[in-house]
């Protein structure tokens, strides 16, 4: 049964989530959280760990989620769960949008998703945030701030970053 609600769960989140992994990470934490307690700490190791692998967001935590819950075949199946309606929905879109490629419902409906998904990219800075920064600790608000400007800035790697993020953490942030 419990292979039939990761599939399920990681279904919808496929099917109904917007707007790329950062975006979807309130549905994702949601989800996460009806196949056992995860604090948010628990869920922004999830995230650090989606993100430095390869791959989508979405599909790295469905993974994590189905192994924590029912092991490499939990894995299995919450990945396709997260993945199957996203590739059909995507073979749909795609044939669709070439016959309206010009159609002016289709560019506002476009326009009005773009501030949907920014609120929801802020809404996840906000969860992942209060577990970073909950207590304070100036050392991790400068890794935030120096992330942000070596990326949009410098446009570094995020691999390099997320190496010396880590460096960093080991060297001035042990609990």
């Amino acid at each position: 049964m419990v292979y039939v609600l990761l599939f399920l769960q990681f279904a919808k989140v496929g099917l109904l989530g917007f707007g790329g992994g950062l975006a979807m990470l309130p549905m994702i934490y949601q989800t996460a959280l009806t196949f056992g307690a995860m604090s948010k700490g628990q869920f922004s190791n999830l995230v650090a760990i989606s993100q430095m692998t390869p791959g989508p967001l979405a599909v790295n935590a469905a993974t994590y989620v189905g192994y924590n819950t029912a092991g490499v075949l939990g894995a299995v199946i919450a990945t396709l769960g997260e993945a199957t309606p996203s590739f059909i929905l995507i073979s749909l879109v795609v044939s669709l949008l070439t016959k309206f490629r010009e159609s002016t419902l289709v560019e506002g409906a476009f326009t009005g998703i773009r501030p949907v998904t920014a609120g929801l990219v802020g809404s996840a800075f906000v969860m992942v945030g209060e577990s970073i920064f909950t207590p304070f600790n100036p050392i991790l608000l400068a890794i935030c701030i120096a992330t942000v400007f070596m990326v949009g800035k410098l446009k570094w790697s995020p691999i390099t970053i997320m190496v010396i993020g880590g460096v960093v953490g080991a060297l001035f942030c042990r609990p």
